[in-house]
């Protein structure tokens, strides 16, 4: 039977996650990683934590982890993720929204979501783009070119 996981609190920060549990409105996330560092600084492994807590015993050894290698913010706080990158620049966005107030394409009747896409990587204003990006984007203008009689044309 592996020894119980010692993670013993810093001055404070027991503290501090009594004062967060009092709060009143917190992610649940966040309270569950608070109460696995208090069961684990009672003297309690990992195992008893994690079924105090409702939580996987890795799950409770990550956060102890954390805690001892950056503190308390690290081991109850995510870390900001960075998201993925805009398809569209702002200047790409200005010159798709001016190519769907001008006729469209010969051959086309009307600008559709899909004619729109392949015309801005055609015209080289986007690498790659798809039809829900166009969508947002026509959205966020309240732009409906598949309605003629809204669109204004030169």
């Amino acid at each position: 039977m592996p020894a119980p996981l010692k993670c013993p609190l810093r001055a404070g920060d027991r503290a501090r996650l009594d004062r967060l549990l009092r709060k009143g409105v917190e992610q649940v996330r966040v309270v569950r990683r608070a109460l696995a560092l208090l069961h684990l600084d009672e003297g309690g492994g990992a195992s008893a934590a994690a079924r105090a807590v409702r939580l996987t015993p890795q799950a409770v050894r990550l956060i102890a982890e954390r805690y001892r290698h950056g503190g308390l913010d690290a081991a109850i706080y995510e870390a900001p993720r960075p998201g993925a990158e805009e398809a569209l620049t702002p200047a790409a966005k200005q010159r798709i929204i001016a190519m769907v107030c001008t006729r469209p394409p010969a051959g086309a009747a009307r600008w559709t979501l899909e004619l729109i896409a392949e015309e801005a990587v055609k015209r080289k204003l986007a690498r790659a783009v798809g039809r829900e990006t166009i969508r947002v984007l026509l959205h966020s203008h309240d732009l409906k070119p598949w309605r003629e009689k809204k669109m204004v044309h030169r």
